[in-house]
């Protein structure tokens, strides 16, 4: 057990981390709405997330150096602290989403105020942080969540009526009239360069830890795992939503309406269990993105990322605390923070997956660890696909 977390670990957090509540929201949405026939554009998102995933594995097992750090050195320095203060600013927009979805989860089920689980748990996440190696009781955390959120959409969906002929029909590409808006969303979201990016600094932890086990070639077997899994449970997600909320034309707008909406057709216990999943997507997204945040922006301003600085686990804590404040101020993700978040990340994710590319293909810091063929050309399909999601989303903000 220990050496196959030695393995997935780093895998694990990052599914972890990028299924958050609002992937389970898109993918509740996309089931309800239009069934199951969106399920193919999962395995095209999940090929990217794991192609570039696997390439930032591969840049950490191979050097010291951080890839922010390596960034600044090859492709200059404002480059690095741009991405590095973006991706802080992204992390703490989004971070109040996070901390509604705990409250959200644990209220709804108890019948209690949400504000009380959003003190309550940040103050929870917060503490675990200035635990002695934090890394290792994030992974452990991590893989508690996942296997509960998978132990729960399992079970959610043994209770549903699944039509296997039309879910396997769903991996046929189609694009029903309406869908385009949800399927840029969900590939925008479950391609996830901020998260891809954070891979290099886990494997690094982990190879403070336990430098034998952690190889390229483990690395990226951990970091596929990871991928498989985030697919796995956004497919399930949508399957749910597909097979028992799609015939009864009952549309949802966020991952807590889907749990109510189980309710009546399964009874409370059904409806519980996915709060549980739904609470398990939201504070692994608290813990991890708050994480993302702290550490980018750490490296950034030359101040370290290991996850055992002070002064990194202050800036992440800063995170936590603003996102608590703002959930509990306005009961929600203010849409001035959504437009903040989505303007920086329009023009931000480029630039970080042009310098992953670049990096992972230059020979002289790569070594024979370079990227072969196949990964230089899915990658630049990569940069294509997120080339086109950034024209469109800067269609739909600035000129719609």
């Amino acid at each position: 057990m220990k050496r196959l977390l030695n393995i997935l670990g780093p895998g694990i957090i990052t599914a972890a981390l990028v299924f958050g509540p609002s992937k389970m929201t898109i993918t509740s949405k996309m089931g309800a709405d239009y069934e199951y026939s969106l399920l193919w554009i999962v395995l095209v998102a999940l090929f990217f997330m794991g192609i570039y995933t696997a390439m930032c594995s591969r840049i950490g097992v191979v050097h010291d150096k951080s890839l922010l750090t390596l960034i600044k050195e090859r492709l200059g320095k404002g480059i690095g602290v741009a991405i590095g203060v973006g991706i802080f600013l992204v992390a703490t927009s989004f971070q109040a989403g996070n901390s509604v979805g705990v409250g959200m989860a644990i209220g709804e089920a108890t019948g209690t105020p949400m504000y009380i689980w959003i003190v309550v748990f940040t103050t929870i996440a917060i503490a675990l942080l200035f635990f002695p190696s934090f890394y290792r009781i994030m992974e452990k955390v991590m893989l508690t969540l996942i296997l509960v959120m998978l132990a729960c959409f399992i079970a959610t969906l043994f209770l549903a009526d699944v039509s296997l002929g039309n879910l396997f029909s769903g991996f046929i590409p189609s694009l029903p009239e309406g869908s385009l808006g949800l399927i840029i969303a969900f590939t925008a979201s479950c391609f996830s360069l901020v998260g891809a990016f954070y891979q290099t600094y886990l494997i690094q932890e982990r190879r403070k830890l336990n430098r034998g086990d952690v190889t390229v070639r483990n690395s990226a077997r951990g970091a596929y795992t990871g991928v498989v899994i985030l697919g796995f449970m956004s497919a399930a997600v949508m399957i749910c939503a597909a097979a028992v909320l799609f015939p009864k034309g009952i549309h949802v707008s966020s991952a807590a309406e889907m749990g109510k909406a189980l309710e009546p057709l399964f009874g409370k216990h059904a409806s519980s269990l996915f709060f549980v999943g739904l609470f398990g997507a939201a504070f692994s997204s608290l813990v991890g993105n708050a994480t993302i945040g702290g550490t980018l922006l750490g490296d950034a301003l030359g101040v370290g990322s290991s996850l055992d600085s002070k002064k990194v686990k202050i800036l992440i804590s800063i995170v936590m605390i603003l996102g608590c404040v703002v959930a509990i101020s306005f009961g929600r993700l203010p849409l001035e923070l959504i437009v903040l978040a989505q303007s920086v990340t329009i023009f931000l994710v480029p630039f970080i997956g042009v310098s992953i590319y670049l990096i992972a293909n230059n020979k002289s810091i790569m070594g024979d660890k370079a990227n072969n063929l196949f990964y230089k050309i899915a990658g630049a399909l990569g940069l294509i696909v997120i080339c086109i999601l950034m024209v469109s989303n800067i269609y739909d903000m600035f000129l719609k």
